[in-house]
């Protein structure tokens, strides 16, 4: 099921996914999985390379898979959800930003995108837009809407509000305040003074 800003209700809340609270008995895949079927053993990815081998994708140089030519080609899902235009996990902004500002954010997000596809090729960006209030980015999964958010306020301070859809899981992650400005420069930074014994 598409995921969009319209399936999140009610109020945000800052607790944990309700799937995440299950007890560690209970298995249940990720709603992505649903979406789509898993692939032939061993199976490349024609748009990105991908190797689906052992339940798991991994990029050519981390696979176990080292002959790729009896693999059965196909897509990984990252790549059907961003040609879908399927997501799990959504980035607001609450304001927008000057053209500093917004480069700031752009290459913080793309950085942490870029991290978490390098070990996990199902992780991606669907689509990054600019927007009257801000920016709207929509993710594969939940945790790297997660991560955005999350390193988003690291950097640049203000709030974040987290709020997860009861029926699929997708994660709505608000970013609030903060300013995306550069590292202090040294004679900003407040000098440390020692007071000497007598």
């Amino acid at each position: 099921m598409k995921s969009t800003p319209s399936s999140f209700d009610g109020p945000p809340r800052r607790t944990r996914p309700r799937h995440a609270a299950r007890s560690s008995g209970e298995t249940h895949p990720p709603a992505v999985i649903h979406e789509f079927r898993p692939p032939a053993d061993p199976t490349v990815c024609t748009n990105c390379h991908a190797i689906y081998s052992h339940k798991v994708w991994r990029w050519p140089e981390a696979s176990s898979v080292k002959k790729v030519g009896g693999a059965t080609p196909g897509l990984c899902p990252a790549c059907k959800q961003v040609k879908a235009g399927v997501f799990y996990g959504l980035n607001e902004t609450d304001r927008a930003f000057d053209d500093d500002e917004e480069a700031r954010v752009r290459a913080r997000v793309d950085n942490v995108a870029a991290r978490a596809r390098f070990t996990q090729p199902e992780r991606r960006i669907v689509t990054m837009q600019k927007r009257k209030g801000g920016f709207e980015i929509h993710t594969t999964s939940q945790k790297l809407a997660h991560r955005i958010a999350r390193e988003l306020h690291k950097a640049f301070g203000g709030e974040v509000t987290y709020s997860w859809n009861d029926n699929d899981g997708a994660l709505r992650a608000v970013w609030s305040g903060g300013k995306p400005v550069g590292p202090r420069s040294k004679a900003s930074r407040p000098r440390k003074t020692s007071k000497k014994r007598r």
